[in-house]
């Protein structure tokens, strides 16, 4: 929020504290997997994620939504440099993530952790939760092995998990403890973004909203700003600030939580909203079925990617690809109808 006050007769703009700036801005980001012949030679590409663009604020969350093999991991994993992208821009503190060096980018990693989906094999089993969640202070050479240790019992307070649990191996936990012990591990080195791969698609329901909880109060409490990565749209609608709605590797729409809920402009968009189940028996809404299978990202249909499977579907389609193109105050989608 903007605030104008006189001082010695002049105008003077003041930024009051709930404004929140861009901490990370992602600009066609694109993810390209070659595909090779018996004979060693490139012959296509799996096109994972194209020409992707979003806008991370502090201490909010963007959710990314979209079905299995949309790319929304991809992007994650990419901004992470896990993998190397192919053309791109993630603009962190005015530096580009994506020309860093080695060196460089290990550094940048203390401020930017990542919660992985699968809670089991992101833990080494031969190593007890204690070290676990200690290794990445000692990579970044953070405090001494006493603060460590220190650090490390208070993160496991903050997730739920006891002091006692230090010296006890992954194997002995249940899937919501694990994924906990992956939250304090990302916590440790005390970073500004945490990237989230589905961290609660392999839990059960209860855990699931034990887990959300845990992260929105963490939140709160550490100014975190999160990347939440889903395909569960009630679990994104708890917990994002906005939302970008990703098919085939592309950003389709992108808004506000309550305004994608309430307004959803793109078809995709609308189909996924329609099977989000209603907590009401006497509540009824249409379901929107789409037909045919989602095309390969290693032959993507010309014009707009959603063309194949959209009930709307204009000749224009099949031969133009649609911008991304503002609709409101915070609201953007890539469709013809718009236009």
């Amino acid at each position: 929020m903007k605030l104008y006050y006189k001082r010695g007769g002049e105008k003077v703009l003041q930024t009051l504290s709930d404004e929140r700036a861009p901490i990370l801005q992602v600009k066609n980001l694109r993810k390209y997997f070659p595909i090779y012949s018996p004979l060693g030679r490139v012959k296509g590409h799996v096109k994972a994620v194209n020409n992707v663009e979003f806008t991370l604020n502090e201490r909010e969350t963007l959710g990314l939504v979209g079905e299995s093999g949309c790319g929304k991991s991809t992007t994650g994993r990419t901004i992470m440099r896990l993998t190397e992208p192919t053309e791109g821009q993630a603009i962190y503190k005015e530096s580009d993530l994506f020309k860093l060096k080695r060196k460089e980018i290990e550094q940048i990693r203390q401020e930017i952790q990542m919660v992985f989906q699968d809670p089991h094999s992101s833990l080494d089993p031969k190593q007890t939760i204690g070290h676990a969640i200690e290794e990445p202070m000692k990579i970044h050479k953070i405090g001494s092995k006493k603060e460590r240790m220190e650090r490390t019992l208070d993160l496991l307070h903050k997730v739920g998990l006891r002091e006692d649990q230090y010296y006890r191996y992954p194997h002995e936990f249940s899937g919501g403890q694990r994924q906990r012990i992956g939250i304090a591990r990302a916590l440790a080195v005390n970073p500004k973004i945490v990237i989230c791969d589905e961290p609660v698609s392999a839990l059960d329901v209860s855990i699931q909203s034990q887990v959300i909880n845990l992260l929105q109060e963490l939140q709160d409490n550490l100014n975190l700003s999160y990347l939440f990565i889903a395909h569960d749209l009630s679990v994104v609608r708890h917990i994002a600030d906005n939302i970008g709605v990703m098919y085939l590797g592309h950003m389709v729409e992108r808004a506000a939580t309550d305004e994608l809920f309430s307004h959803p402009l793109h078809p995709y968009t609308q189909a996924l909203l329609s099977a989000v189940p209603i907590p009401d028996p006497k509540l009824k809404k249409e379901r929107i079925i789409l037909k045919g299978d989602v095309p390969s990202p290693l032959n993507p249909p010309s014009g707009c990617i959603f063309h194949t499977r959209c009930p709307h579907v204009m000749d224009r389609c099949k031969v133009l690809s649609p911008a991304l193109t503002k609709k409101g105050a915070n609201h953007f989608v890539a469709c013809h109808l718009y236009e």
